[in-house]
């Protein structure tokens, strides 16, 4: 299994550009199903998920073919309606094939889900909104989940939780079920705006976008399309952390300055300030207040994840490790996964001062000066974090499980050289 070796205690400096969005690449591919026309897809991550992700497309009929690292076209056609596959455990964003193929078929069968080690991740909202259209689920003996429906009918739908991936797996089959649907308490994230956007130029007319109600239109069939992908928020995020942390320096390229907005708070709160330069440029500038910032009447502070535009649960790791850092003392508060704080585990271990006060809540204390460990990476942003925690430490870290890492973030290891990071991967 692949690591990093990080020798610590550089600050970085450069400039970066910022891959597009993972977490919109996954349902954009998925969506390609809906028409048997060419899908161009355009600014797309050359990363371990998209790679499984166009596999497991080719698995179920599509041909797929890549122009260079950030462009793929997509042709569907010859659907297939049984999707089992090891490769189906590796991410989760292989549900998203649920919604397309229910478009086409009375029956699906498909292997469960893999992803992230962060907790329960329940699938109940995607087949209560399946129901609500005429399908019935299951899941079987062997584990796999079925799909079965008669006729689909567009339906006034409310989620009992705004599940993003369930959001896009409704929107999806809505958009080739004839009539209105409409999706109450809808995930809004950037990625969703994506996956509406796309649709509207095959010909679909998603009212709504960016708000928690669409209204959809759905249509007998879809045309093709070429369309970009906007740039990743959670890769944004993550660099800001690494530059705050290391007390470096970077200019960011190719920032969605709207997704950057639901951030600012928090970095705000860990005395970090950031600057827009216009042409979609941001500047992570070394000279910073880093204090963290205390409440109005001056009580510990405290930032917690929310659903869009609430602060994104998955950067709260960027932020833990980039508070220990700051002087002062933070609660962070993580209420969507019970597991995914559980790395703090290993920052401890490299001299952190945090108290894990539940799975959900951490107490942070900074700065603390930290020493190289070896470690292992359970999810993508936590591995990230790590890698941040690395490049603070003292001495020499190694970080194992790095497929995890590389699953979300383009080309780490040259980006991170770039800017100064002594990091190498060892194969």
């Amino acid at each position: 299994m692949n690591s990093y070796k990080i020798i610590g205690k550089n600050k970085v400096n450069g400039e970066i550009s910022i891959s597009g969005n993972k977490n919109a690449a996954l349902p954009l591919i998925a969506a390609s199903l809906l028409t048997d026309k060419e899908i161009i897809l355009k600014n797309i991550p050359n990363i371990a998920d998209v790679d499984t992700m166009l596999y497991l497309l080719q698995l179920l009929g599509s041909s797929v073919k890549r122009e260079n690292n950030n462009t793929v076209i997509i042709k569907s056609g010859n659907r297939k309606n049984v999707l089992i596959d090891k490769k189906v455990d590796l991410i989760r964003g292989s549900i998203l094939f649920l919604g397309p193929l229910l478009a086409f078929f009375k029956n699906i069968e498909l292997a469960p889900p893999g992803g992230d080690i962060i907790g329960l991740r329940r699938l109940d909202t995607h087949f209560s909104g399946f129901i609500t259209m005429g399908a019935s689920c299951e899941i079987g003996e062997n584990g796999n989940l079925k799909v079965s429906r008669d006729i689909l009918k567009a339906s006034d739908i409310f989620l009992e939780e705004a599940s993003v991936t369930a959001t896009e797996n409704i929107i999806m089959l809505a958009s080739l079920t004839e009539g209105i649907s409409i999706i109450r308490n809808a995930a809004c994230e950037p990625h969703i705006q994506d996956l509406c956007k796309m649709l509207n130029l095959m010909g679909c007319k998603i009212d709504g976008i960016g708000s928690n109600l669409l209204k959809i239109q759905g249509l007998k069939q879809l045309n093709g399309c070429s369309y970009t992908i906007s740039s990743d928020y959670m890769e944004t995020g993550s660099y800001i952390g690494l530059a705050a942390a290391t007390k470096g320096e970077l200019l960011l390229h190719n920032v969605n300055y709207q997704s950057i907005r639901v951030l600012e708070p928090g970095f705000n709160k860990l005395g970090i300030d950031l600057i827009k330069l216009g042409n979609n440029d941001l500047l992570v500038p070394t000279k910073q207040g880093r204090i963290i910032k205390k409440s109005f009447d001056l009580k510990i502070n405290k930032i917690d994840d929310a659903p869009w535009p609430g602060f994104p649960a998955d950067l709260l790791s960027i932020l833990t490790v980039t508070a220990t850092q700051m002087k002062g003392t933070i609660l962070l508060h993580e209420k969507m996964f019970e597991s995914r704080m559980y790395f703090v585990d290993w920052l401890i271990r490299m001299g952190a001062d945090i108290i894990l006060c539940d799975p959900h809540r951490v107490l942070i204390n900074g700065p603390s000066n930290l020493n190289g460990a070896v470690v292992s990476s359970p999810d993508v942003r936590a591995g990230m974090a790590l890698v941040i925690a690395s490049a603070c430490s003292e001495g020499e870290s190694i970080i194992n499980n790095i497929y995890q890492i590389e699953r979300g973030y383009e080309n780490l290891e040259f980006k991170l050289k770039s800017i100064g990071v002594d990091i190498t991967k060892i194969v």
